[in-house]
């Protein structure tokens, strides 16, 4: 792993879902915290989600992974693309960046698998496709102070420009760039980038003769150091967990490391059977359990989570597993996990990621709705503590207020009823106002800039009621 910090500074998204434009910004100008924390709350379908949204599709990009076609669905109706742009700071070895990536998604129609004629009654269903990609950045160290420039920039029609920038990066054989061409229409295709494809990403490792190039390394260091961000510092948690969670089964999101051993992943543990998993697996849960029940046990007194391995298996593929079933161990009594609620299993569910959060500075979690199922008491002292003394950086939206009263503000996000500005931070706020208080007379008397809340009339609701009562023969 690169000894490298990567943090998520700024996002700006422009016509995706409900969000004609909206900006984000990570940092607390408040105070001097080492964590950062950005907690996003507001009216139903306001936003919040799309935030989400935003960053597991810059997941997607920096892994290379083709984006789901639930994104095509995305893009606002009144728009031919959406944009994303995203900013980021990244401090290492060879100094300081402050690197930005852009691209547009835009919906593609997916044709007939057939050979036959599209029939008129034929659905069409449209795939999410990345297209017009930027990478840029400047640079600062001792020495060295570089302004903010264009890396790679996929929106010409050659494999990319600035020319310098390609020719430093892959040299200049015409076969190669022939090849890349290719390449690039091939993953833009597939609903892949291309910026951080493997394909592109191999030809550049394999330019032996820039290796020595010290603007060569300086490209390369930030390149890689986004790769590893994405694959293994950067976690989404959105609203599906949950509903899994109800369904009875956990989805265990972890990254563990232990001297040179390293361990990054999503397992899904069903509950209500006995689990299936590899035998090399099993040491790594084992190991995560062990150090969940460290903070386990003091955020639920007495709670400990245990292994049971209940017999051997083989695989299709004769590789050899285990059968295992989650307990839970309280006041000396065993009982399987899964007659546990659905708030403790959310809360193991994510553990150790808030664990990693508060120990590791190049980390990212994204939670959606983090206070589902979750004590609201335990909720406002969890985000306090990490935000006091953690590391890493966590993002979450929320319908709890309680931690409007034990976080900074500086830590605070509302959306707004304006599409065109969809994030605000409150102003005119003092230190000795209660953010909570002062959000709830806000929604009332409307004292921002832009309008918090959309106010509801409880006479007309009453009367709704009573309407659909009578539609209904009741």
């Amino acid at each position: 792993m690169m000894d490298t910090i990567v943090r998520l500074e700024n996002i700006t998204i422009e016509n995706f879902k409900n969000i004609e434009k909206g900006h984000l910004s990570f940092a607390n100008n408040r105070k001097a915290f080492r964590t950062s924390i950005l907690g996003l709350y507001g009216q139903n379908g306001s936003g919040k989600t799309a935030l989400i949204d935003a960053i597991e599709l810059l997941q997607y990009a920096l892994k290379g992974q083709p984006v789901p076609q639930k994104f095509a669905d995305y893009i606002n109706v009144e728009a031919d693309a959406a944009s994303l742009h995203y900013e980021f700071s990244v401090t290492g070895k060879l100094g300081k960046y402050q690197a930005y990536y852009d691209f547009k998604l835009k919906a593609e129609k997916i044709e007939a698998s057939q050979n036959l004629g599209v029939q008129p009654s034929e659905e069409t269903h449209h795939k999410a496709v990345i297209s017009k990609e930027v990478l840029g950045y400047s640079y600062e160290d001792e020495k060295t102070k570089i302004r903010k420039g264009a890396l790679i920039d996929t929106t010409s029609s050659k494999v990319f420009t600035p020319e310098s920038k390609y020719t430093c990066l892959l040299g200049k054989d015409k076969d190669l760039a022939m090849n890349l061409m290719v390449d690039k229409k091939v993953t833009t295709g597939a609903s892949k980038s291309f910026v951080f494809s493997r394909e592109l990403l191999t030809a550049i490792r394999n330019n032996e003769q820039g290796k020595a190039d010290p603007e060569y390394q300086r490209h390369m260091f930030l390149i890689e150091s986004l790769v590893q961000y994405g694959n293994y510092e950067l976690f989404v948690i959105n609203t599906a967990n949950t509903g899994i969670i109800s369904m009875n089964a956990l989805p265990l999101a972890f990254k563990y490391e232990n001297g040179a051993n390293a361990a990054v992943g999503n397992i899904l543990i069903p509950l209500e059977n006995e689990a299936p998993i590899p035998e090399n697996a099993v040491e790594m849960v084992k190991t995560v359990i062990s150090n969940m029940n460290v903070v386990l046990s003091q955020i639920v007194p007495g709670l400990t989570i245990t292994v049971k391995i209940l017999g051997d298996i083989f695989f299709s593929n004769g590789e050899k597993g285990y059968k295992i079933q989650l307990m839970s161990l309280k006041n000396k009594k065993e009982i399987p996990l899964k007659y546990e609620s659905e708030g403790i299993k959310k809360i193991i569910s994510i553990l150790q990621l808030l664990i990693v959060v508060y120990n590791r500075s190049s980390i990212t979690v994204a939670i959606d709705e983090l206070d589902s199922g979750v004590f609201e008491y335990l909720l406002g002292e969890l985000l306090r503590i990490i935000s006091e003394k953690g590391k890493g950086q966590l993002i979450f939206t929320s319908h709890n207020l309680r931690p409007l009263e034990t976080l900074d503000r500086g830590f605070i996000v509302f959306t707004t009823t304006n599409p065109s500005n969809r994030y605000i931070r409150m102003t005119n706020l003092k230190d000795n106002n209660n953010l909570r208080d002062f959000y709830f007379r806000d929604i009332i008397l409307g004292e921002q800039n832009e309008e918090v809340y959309e106010p509801t009339n409880n006479a007309e609701i009453a009367l709704a009621f009573r309407e659909a009562g009578d539609f209904s023969g009741s």
